[in-house]
């Protein structure tokens, strides 16, 4: 494992995740419905606006890296094939993954602010990883990658929403 390969690989995911910390707010997604549990479908902390600066700014990081390694400003070593799909899907996938931990969330009961262990920390990454899965070399998903990844994600989310709350920014540390 080149784990210089994995954390460039996996930035555009992180990134998404973040943005929306930052640039969140607005209409919900769920446009304040309810589904038949009569609960909200996602809950008043994911937004379009959210949504759509995850994506972009996910997006724009494959984009960067992409223009790093075609002028090898990066070493080639550490760059995969085209870091622009990659982050594009990274980006989709870990926005879908976040709207689908809320959706299991709300379904379970968990309001809005409540922690949820794996729900809360991980399920952006698994879906951000399956959607990415056509544009990866073969073996670089291996499992000692996929372990580290889950790990590393694991205490930076946790360490991130405790310096975000810290900051102001989010409303509890989880």
């Amino acid at each position: 494992m080149n784990i210089a390969q994995v954390l460039l690989f996996i930035l555009p995911a992180y990134i998404a995740n973040a943005t929306p910390v930052i640039f969140g707010g607005g209409m919900p997604v769920d446009f304040r419905k309810k589904f038949t549990d009569k609960e909200r479908v996602l809950g008043d902390g994911k937004t379009w606006r959210g949504l759509l600066a995850g994506i972009c700014f996910g997006s724009l990081t494959g984009f960067v890296e992409s223009q790093l390694c075609s002028t090898a400003v990066l070493s080639l070593s550490v760059c995969l094939t085209d870091f622009l799909p990659i982050g594009i899907v990274l980006s989709l996938g870990t926005m879908l993954g976040d709207l689908a931990g809320s959706f299991v969330k709300r379904r379970m009961r968990i309001k809005r602010g409540q922690p949820s262990l794996i729900l809360d920390q991980l399920s952006f990454l698994f879906f951000a990883l399956l959607l990415s899965i056509p544009y990866v070399p073969s073996g670089f998903l291996a499992l000692n990658s996929l372990v580290f990844l889950v790990v590393l994600t694991y205490l930076l989310h946790v360490a991130t929403n405790i310096l975000a709350n810290r900051l102001g920014l989010k409303k509890v540390p989880w």
